[in-house]
């Protein structure tokens, strides 16, 4: 008879499957997560309750009424409705108006009930021609105090 004892293997804990699964985590977060994407246009909202800025001697103010319909102001003070009321007609009346200078304050004047989509499209045709300084133009509100 052999009593000899086996001999026994060392146990040992392969760490290879755990970096595996833990770089398939890794890499499955990454790809699902979804990244906040910044503004391309940079919108100043003004204050209704601040002091009014000094006038500009030119600026493109753009007038939105409640049905959606666009009008430009012109340098004489009226406002001018477009000939066209479409994105292509926006733009080319924009772009005769400022003719290649895209550094005039671009002013929004919508009235409150004006549809989302007509504010939406006339960012989208400022931000194609190229204007950085834009705003939107507030009333100040009757129940207003000013702080001092």
């Amino acid at each position: 008879m052999n009593f000899q004892r086996r001999k026994r293997e060392k146990i040992e804990i392969s760490v290879t499957p755990m970096i595996d699964a833990l770089l398939f985590l890794l890499f499955f977060f990454i790809v699902t997560t979804t990244f906040d994407r910044s503004a391309q246009l940079e919108i100043k909202l003004p204050e209704a309750g601040g002091v009014e800025s000094p006038q500009e001697t030119k600026k493109v103010e753009l007038l939105i009424n409640a049905d959606g319909e666009y009008a430009l102001i012109e340098e004489d003070g009226k406002a001018h409705e477009l000939i066209s009321q479409s994105k292509q007609g926006l733009e080319l009346a924009l772009s005769k108006f400022a003719g290649e200078d895209r550094q005039l304050p671009f002013v929004i004047n919508a009235d409150a009930k004006t549809p989302h989509q007509a504010v939406i499209s006339a960012l989208d045709v400022a931000s194609r021609l190229g204007f950085t300084k834009l705003t939107f133009a507030t009333q100040k509100s009757a129940d207003d105090t000013e702080v001092q």
